[in-house]
């Protein structure tokens, strides 16, 4: 957790950034679909950060003629640094670096990879949106012949390379990157990435360009059809409001990879899930009765009687959240296997 001098010290940056107001952070809005242009849309829903609590107020739309969901209007890239600050890094890496070292995702880390390895044995890979690259050391207890490299644009990715999870490290924008590296990988992967990017179909171009012909691209994204998503509103994670810009159908990203040039080899629900949706909800439902956090996005730090409370809360929650957490698992065999998985999974292979 991070000390209390540490959020002090970033309390008057913040402060400094807010005074400017946060209208700035985002584009005009849409009048029209960002995915296949259609001019019929629908308000989804609005919300507030529920992951950070930074202030700001995001809403989604729907796209009647496609079903694209997005974010409306669309943060900036200047809007998604600030909202993307401390929590993958800074103030949140710990946190982060925990929840990628669990057995949970490791487990899932190299189910992605055996999926892969069923249609092609790679030389060399791609992992976009890697962060501290935990994928890529999962991936290599299954394809040890594999040399993975990883792309970023935080810090993270230049750990990873420090610590041998990845051989390259890439810092920056895929899109800006893609040109420097053509046909250089047999596969690119793409986890949970696609939804928080500003234009999806440059970043499938992208991958296009980075793959040599017959190597494939891998993309485990959110499922915006989901029954969860109905069922839960705007309490599902997956919508992880301000973060994820762009949730797209599995039909619309398999039809937009077969016209760029690529033959969509498997597409599934059941092994992408990510069994976590109903202690989110709790949790996010639960946090709005507790007193505020001490964060520096907030103008100063909540009063002891304050943080008492909200300790004593937390406390006396978490028995209910870990019954939450197992039912969750208990569901897990037989949500994957129905329209409430949360996730779905695409691998396309690039045409000569």
């Amino acid at each position: 957790m991070p000390s209390r001098e540490q959020i002090a010290a970033l309390r008057p940056a913040y402060r400094e950034e807010l005074a400017k107001g946060i209208a700035r952070f985002f584009l005009p809005a849409r009048t029209n679909c960002p995915w296949c242009l259609g001019p019929d849309l629908r308000r989804k829903f609005r919300t507030g950060d529920l992951i950070q609590d930074k202030p700001g107020e995001f809403v989604l739309d729907e796209c009647l003629g496609c079903g694209h969901i997005f974010q409306n209007p669309r943060l900036s890239q200047e809007g998604l640094d600030f909202y993307y600050r401390d929590f993958y890094d800074g103030l949140g890496a710990e946190t982060t670096a925990k929840m990628f070292e669990g057995n949970g995702s490791r487990k899932r880390f190299r189910r992605s990879a055996r999926a892969l390895r069923r249609v092609a044995l790679p030389g060399r890979w791609l992992d976009v949106g890697t962060s501290l690259g935990h994928f890529c050391a999962a991936a290599k207890e299954v394809l040890p012949d594999t040399a993975f490299d990883g792309l970023d644009m935080g810090e993270g990715v230049e750990h990873a390379a420090k610590e041998g999870r990845v051989e390259q490290a890439y810092r920056g924008l895929f899109v800006d990157l893609a040109d420097s590296m053509p046909g250089r990988y047999d596969v690119v992967s793409m986890f949970h990435y696609l939804e928080h990017t500003l234009d999806p179909h440059r970043e499938l171009t992208a991958a296009h360009t980075a793959l040599a012909p017959g190597g494939h691209l891998m993309i485990e994204v959110p499922d915006p059809q989901s029954l969860c998503g109905r069922l839960l509103g705007r309490l599902w994670l997956p919508w992880f409001q301000p973060q994820h810009l762009n949730l797209i159908p599995m039909s619309n990203l398999c039809t937009r990879l077969r016209n760029l040039g690529f033959t969509v080899v498997v597409a599934e629900r059941r092994d992408a899930h990510i069994p976590a949706d109903l202690v989110c909800a709790t949790w996010f439902l639960f946090s709005r009765l507790l007193p505020p956090d001490d964060v520096p996005w907030r103008p100063k730090r909540p009063g002891r009687v304050s943080r008492v409370v909200r300790s004593a809360m937390v406390w006396t929650a978490l028995p209910f959240l870990l019954a939450v957490y197992g039912i969750d698992q208990l569901l897990n065999p037989l949500l994957r296997r129905t329209r409430f998985s949360n996730a779905y999974r695409v691998i396309a292979r690039r045409d000569g």
